[in-house]
């Protein structure tokens, strides 16, 4: 359990985000993730001899953020333009108390932009991580769902009005090959997620010809990809996971709206779990609320306007850019926590969802039968070609409609279409089941992209 201090709002961050994410891209884990990169350029300089060897534990013991007042940097930042200024002045000062030679050789050779560009990386490998195991949990629950319910029917809706049966484990699978998609494009932004140095104009002038070794060494202290070149200006890596991570909100966003369009009391065909305080109303005792839904909905509205904040800022100036990286310093952090937060509420939420299979079945009865038109129509062109049987069923299910009755009892009225189809036809096309087409091989199909 996070402290509490961890959140940036504690009214509303515990709604929103989680525990892990409020952590990951907490004030001090920005901090530490830039010292993170300091001690280990101390470490891989000294490892190719463009420092002493004697001067990395110094620096390495001044790498920890809790030693640093992180109201002082932000007021120094406020100045300098960026984090890392004030954190290269007070690193080195603190070195300098424990070993003045050692001193020296802080952020040898690097940029700002090197330890803040490398100290994001290593907190967003570490967010995608966390993430992806709430994504694995859901996707779980999905694919138990797909299977247990493959031969539970339901209403398809198009344009919210009812449309043809369907099956919830096709709805099911349907969710879960989206969220795969989402985590495959997730693992392949973690995958280009790279080391960043190429000190001050993207070159490593500085360590002449020592800085490919101290960069090939820097990237195997940190477990990062060594990239081509430095990525300054270039700023696809962390705006291709900005896009992947809005994209899964719209993922989530859709679940949730399905969710709590299901869980409607006209409905009622499933319900987020019940707990104690959980959905209530002010002053309605009996309201239950779909709050992961809420969520969810709420993600979805927010990711697209940082995502798309992040995509105009990729474009940047020369070697290194003015304002557009400046714009990813909040926006990324904001929409990583914000997803880890509908990803976590899906998971608890789907992880316990309450399925009513009799209510989907009688939901699907409430037309009279209507569904199955097309069925009909169907079977009916083989005899009398479709466009016939579409104007023969269509003028009966108006009939059924006006008349509040079943459209079965219309067309059994209907010498045309019992010439053509017996008791047992009937009996065949008004199965909801019957006329589900693929639904149980596009499940399989799911299921086994899934493993």
């Amino acid at each position: 359990m996070v402290d509490a201090v961890a959140w940036g709002d504690p009214l509303l961050d515990p709604l929103f985000t989680t525990a892990e994410a409020a952590r990951i891209f907490a004030p001090r884990a920005r901090l530490q993730g830039m010292l993170d990169f300091e001690a280990a350029l101390a470490r891989a300089e000294a490892a190719v001899g463009v420092i002493p060897q004697a001067a990395v534990g110094a620096i390495a013991k001044a790498c920890d953020a809790s030693l640093y007042d992180l109201n002082a940097l932000g007021a120094e930042a406020a100045l300098a333009g960026n984090t890392a200024i004030p954190m290269v002045k007070h690193l080195t000062r603190t070195v300098k108390e424990a070993d003045e030679e050692a001193s020296r050789y802080v952020h040898w050779g690097a940029t700002s932009q090197d330890a803040m560009d490398t100290g994001l990386v290593l907190q967003l490998r570490g967010f995608i991580a966390a993430l992806d195991g709430d994504l694995a949990r859901l996707c779980d629950s999905l694919a138990a769902m797909a299977d247990q319910h493959r031969a539970t029917p339901m209403i398809a809706r198009t344009w919210l009005q009812h449309a043809l049966p369907t099956t919830f484990g096709l709805k099911a699978a349907i969710w879960l090959d989206a969220l795969t998609r989402d985590r495959e494009r997730l693992a392949a932004a973690k995958g280009r997620l790279a080391l960043q140095f190429g000190g001050a104009a993207g070159t490593l002038a500085a360590l002449g010809d020592k800085g490919m070794p101290v960069a090939e060494a820097l990237a195997k202290e940190l477990g990062l990809p060594l990239p081509t070149v430095p990525w300054h200006a270039t700023r696809d890596r962390v705006v291709e996971l900005a896009t992947a991570l809005g994209i899964l909100a719209g993922t989530l966003g859709t679940m949730g709206r399905d969710l709590s369009l299901m869980m409607q009391v006209e409905v009622a065909e499933a319900f987020e779990p019940a707990a104690p305080g959980r959905g209530g109303s002010s002053t309605m005792p009996h309201k239950r609320n779909p709050v992961a839904s809420a969520v969810l909905l709420s993600a979805a509205v927010r990711a697209p306007a940082l995502v798309g904040g992040l995509l105009a800022g990729m474009v940047q100036e020369h070697e290194r850019g003015l304002g557009g990286w400046h714009a990813e310093w909040q926006a990324l952090p904001d929409l990583c926590r914000l997803v880890a937060g509908a990803a976590h509420h899906a998971a608890d939420a789907f992880g316990g969802l309450e399925i009513d299979a009799e209510r989907m079945r009688r939901n699907i009865d409430l037309t009279q039968g209507l569904i199955m038109a097309e069925a009909v129509t169907m079977a009916l062109g083989d005899r009398m070609g479709r466009m016939a049987a579409h104007s023969l069923v269509g003028e009966a299910s108006r009939r059924a409609a006006s008349e509040k009755r079943s459209l079965r009892s219309v067309l059994e009225e209907d010498g045309r279409v019992t010439e053509a189809l017996d008791a047992a036809a009937f009996d065949r096309l008004f199965d909801p089941l019957g006329y589900v087409g693929a639904a149980d091989t596009f499940i399989e199909r799911v299921l086994a992209d899934v493993k």
